[in-house]
């Protein structure tokens, strides 16, 4: 969001320095009645110890911090920095998949389209939004993971240039036909084509789902669909492709669904 909102002007500091980073909307005076100096809120607050505050707020789930974190950065004319750094939180510090990333970008959108972002419309839709990041379930997980493969990845590389076995892998291994991720290799991929894996290997094994199961409507479709198809499934392939895979057996199949064709 946000991408229509005019560039930011230049302008120059108390300094006289050239500053391209300052917002004109966050010149005038602090609350004491001085001339707010670049990269400072109406409170006399740095912004950019503010913006930081506002991240250890939500991670820390501290709500009213983050409520004021949010009010003094929109009041001060630093509404772009507050949007900028609420919708990074959504990917660093929250939960994948929490719907307050579309809660966040909603306010978003109307604290920058419809009305003014320092203005106390979009005073409210700042505090809601960080008290909405703030209630979200936080978790570095995503940045973790980021740094965890990427080091992974530097130790693989390491290893190799010193024809060596890496001290530690990525979670698939080396992703061959016969291994842990046999069933990856459906007609799809060059290997399952080279292995004749058509459509009875995908349904019974590629198409299968999570430890949910199909719902009763997805699992009759798929029954009817398998039943009327022009390969010949048996009962025991139909049940098998309609059942969940176990949360503890996530890659493994049975051997008797070995890919006969599609005779």
């Amino acid at each position: 969001m946000g991408e229509d909102r005019e560039p930011r002007q230049a302008t120059f500091g108390s300094d006289g320095e050239l500053d391209t980073e300052r917002d004109p909307a966050a010149s005038g005076d602090t609350d004491f009645g001085t001339p707010k100096n670049a990269n400072e809120t109406d409170g006399g607050y740095n912004r950019y110890a503010v913006s930081s505050l506002l991240q250890k707020a939500v991670r820390r789930s501290d709500e009213e911090v983050a409520a004021w974190a949010a009010w003094e950065l929109a009041r001060s004319g630093y509404a772009w920095n507050l949007w900028d750094r609420l919708n990074l939180y959504v990917v660093e510090d929250l939960r994948a998949g929490h719907e307050v990333a579309l809660t966040i970008e909603r306010y978003e959108e109307l604290a920058t389209n419809r009305w003014d972002e320092a203005g106390w419309e979009g005073r409210l839709c700042a505090i809601h939004a960080a008290l909405a990041a703030a209630r979200a379930p936080s978790t570095r997980e995503a940045a973790n993971a980021d740094e965890y493969f990427r080091k992974v990845a530097d130790e693989r590389a390491a290893a190799r240039n010193s024809d060596e076995a890496p001290a530690v892998e990525f979670p698939v291994g080396d992703l061959e036909p016969g291994g842990t991720f046999d069933l990856i290799f459906d007609g799809h991929t060059g290997e399952g084509s080279r292995l004749g894996r058509g459509k009875r290997f995908f349904k019974t094994r590629g198409a299968r789902v999570g430890s949910r199961g199909e719902d009763d409507q997805s699992a009759r479709w798929q029954r009817l669909s398998m039943v009327l198809d022009d390969i010949e499934f048996t009962e025991a392939e139909i049940s098998h492709a309609l059942e969940p895979v176990a949360a503890d057996e996530k890659w493994t199949e049975p051997d008797e669904f070995v890919d006969r064709g599609d005779e």
